[in-house]
């Protein structure tokens, strides 16, 4: 798989690197803010090789590749130019307060996940560990070994401030290092030892708020905050030649006491509170509690939303050394890998069989849920209820049994341990809540069903070949084959994106002849690099896509040859692009070719008409105005 070439095709059709005004990942997504979103083809993103799927939510442009999104983003950052002017930066206060701080929290903590999964794997692999070696008569808790490890997973909570004061940095674009001077200063094990000490502590005698500021979340966001527009002011006014000393110096000997004597007991105060409500309503129900995380976290998930309920856990972990958020959203990832699991066995679609397996043991293994999300079950619609309903039920099973985890770890096979570290009793109701959301899942997508993908195909197929001679009798616009042979249904195509008209109707041709030639009058919008597919817009309004076989894009241009430009007006007729049939054939690949009309909402019909023998003389496609 060409991973810069995936980049740029991605880039190119979000409107090239000059429409990217921020671009971040997580574990399956590129995360684009855009300029101008309406500049982004989002049809022709989606199927481009390697994408799951395209969600436009929280004011961000996100592209879901599945595992190797980190490979595609590394490509593409070469080719991104993100400026950080006055004016990109204005341009990024405007919109919903709600997507920008989505945005906000998403950057700041998303950079530091891998490692915090990194830390609860490897706390899950100690607590077994420990479980054993407890059974057997021994403890390992003293021994150095164990001593140094769990140093290792505890202590990207300890020095929460240090690491969190890049990112935030980065997001309020403050210098990173000052912002981590910053950090520093409050897990600096004197100060920690002063602010946890009986006597009072006082800054240029005035006494202070106490708190122990290692592993704290809130106070640091707030710092860099404030440290980005006092730089900037700074920056201001200091001559530029004084700038690289005075700048820092003065930042850090203003921030330094700001934070200790105002914002850092602001930021403490943000965090019992936050933390009061959070208890607040697992006083209230436990069960009601587990059951709304459990069944409305992939949902969140779907919007982006759950990015913002992260801090809840990360900060509980932190301060108190357990969370119960990802407990509950643990019920949710597994009922997704549960429902897919469900259309595996249910399906008789080859290609979505396929996707289900693959996403269940994302799911599963990993809790990595977008693949299931968005490959099958949002888009089959019954099975992304029925992982909401058992992912509640097992979430309301984990609050009845007071269920936490040791770390902040996604929920999958691999890091079960995580939660056998408060007694056997809360993690048997873990496993009965990730049990009950699964199999319960898997069971009822099974029994409820779906419209499968292989019989709506073959519903559109019955429906094209009966409408066929009565839309053609009432066509506003008709259009020629732009390829000699047999006009076959798109439910004949072997590819689930166009046999599913999920890129509008149209109709598909089995090559005779290696030529793509102009159906009408029209300009060409644009030819794919590797020239396998092309755009155009006929004088008539009518927009197509003609895409010459079925992942003829691995073949990077072989076999194929360009006739027109981008941009050119061509008459009826003229050859567009040619490609070698026999070669295609050879090498492995269908060649059969979808002819789609991307504009379809914008007609009462689009139909295709199928024909034995089709070409520039014989109508393939009706429209209805």
């Amino acid at each position: 798989m060409d991973y810069n070439r995936i980049a740029k095709d991605i880039l190119d059709n979000v409107g090239g690197s000059s429409n990217v005004k921020d671009l971040t990942h997580c574990f399956t997504r590129l995360r684009f803010v855009l300029k101008d979103s309406k500049k982004a083809n989002k049809e022709i993103i989606e199927h481009l090789e390697g994408v799951i799927s395209v969600v436009e939510s929280g004011g961000q442009f996100q592209v879901v590749l599945g595992a190797k999104v980190t490979k595609v983003f590394d490509a593409m950052i070469p080719m991104v130019s993100l400026e950080e002017s006055s004016s990109d930066n204005s341009a990024q206060t405007k919109g919903n307060i709600w997507n920008r701080l989505l945005i906000a929290v998403s950057n700041m903590f998303t950079p530091m996940v891998p490692a915090i999964a990194a830390s609860g794997l490897m706390k899950g692999f100690l607590t077994i560990a420990k479980i054993i070696i407890a059974n057997n008569g021994g403890d390992i808790t003293t021994n150095q070994t164990y001593i140094l490890l769990l140093g290792a997973t505890d202590a990207i909570f300890y020095f929460m401030p240090l690491i969190l004061a890049y990112s935030c940095a980065k997001v309020f674009k403050a210098n990173e290092f000052i912002a981590m001077a910053l950090g520093g200063t409050m897990c600096y094990p004197a100060i920690v030892a002063l602010m946890t000490g009986e006597a009072a502590v006082s800054m240029f005698g005035i006494e202070i708020t106490k708190a122990n500021y290692a592993s704290s979340v809130i106070p640091i966001i707030i710092g860099v905050f404030i440290l980005s527009y006092i730089q900037k002011f700074l920056e201001k006014v200091i001559p530029e030649v004084l700038k690289i000393i005075l700048v820092p110096g003065i930042s850090l000997f203003v921030m330094v006491p700001a934070t200790f004597m105002v914002f850092g007991p602001i930021g403490i105060y943000i965090g019992n509170a936050i933390n009061f409500l959070y208890t607040g309503m697992m006083d209230i129900s436990p069960i009601l509690c587990g059951a709304f995380i459990g069944g409305m976290w992939c949902v969140f998930v779907v919007f982006g939303a759950h990015r913002a309920l992260l801090p809840i856990g990360i900060n509980d972990v932190a301060q108190y050394g357990h969370q119960n958020l990802l407990a509950f959203a643990g019920a949710a990832n597994f009922s997704q890998g549960g429902a897919a699991l469900g259309v595996m066995l249910k399906s008789r679609d080859k290609n979505l069989k396929t996707v289900a397996a693959s996403s269940t043991i994302s799911a599963v293994l990993c809790g990595i849920t977008e693949p299931a999300i968005y490959g099958c079950n949002l888009r089959l619609k019954r099975p992304m209820v029925c992982a909401i309903i058992c992912g509640a039920i097992g979430g309301a099973i984990m609050g009845a049994g007071g269920v936490y985890g040791d770390a902040f770890a996604n929920n999958g096979v691999m890091t079960l341990a995580t939660y056998a570290a408060f007694g056997l009793t809360k993690f048997l109701f873990y496993l009965v809540g990730i049990g009950v959301a699964f199999f319960g899942a898997a069971i009822l997508t099974y029994l409820v069903g779906f419209e499968d993908v292989g019989t709506v195909s073959k519903s559109k197929k019955e429906k094209v070949i009966t409408v066929d001679s009565v839309a053609a009798k009432h066509a506003d616009i008709a259009i020629a084959s732009p390829v000699e042979g047999k006009a076959v249904s798109l439910a004949a195509v072997n590819d689930e994106v166009f046999s599913s008209e999920a890129l509008g109707k149209g109709i598909a041709i089995i090559p005779e002849k290696g030529e793509v030639v102009a159906p009408a009058d029209c300009t060409v919008l644009m030819v794919y690099p590797t020239l396998h597919a092309l755009g155009l817009k006929l004088d008539s309004g009518a927009e197509l896509i003609i895409h010459v076989g079925i992942d003829t894009v691995n073949l990077e241009g072989r076999y194929f040859k360009k006739h027109v430009e981008e941009g050119a007006h061509v008459s009826k007729g003229t050859k567009l692009i040619s490609f070698d049939i026999n070669k295609l054939k050879e090498a492995g690949f269908d060649t059969i070719v979808p002819v789609i009309v991307s504009n379809t909402d914008e007609y009462s019909f689009v139909s295709g008409m199928e024909a034995e023998h089709a070409n520039i003389n014989k109508d393939v496609i009706s429209l209805g105005n």
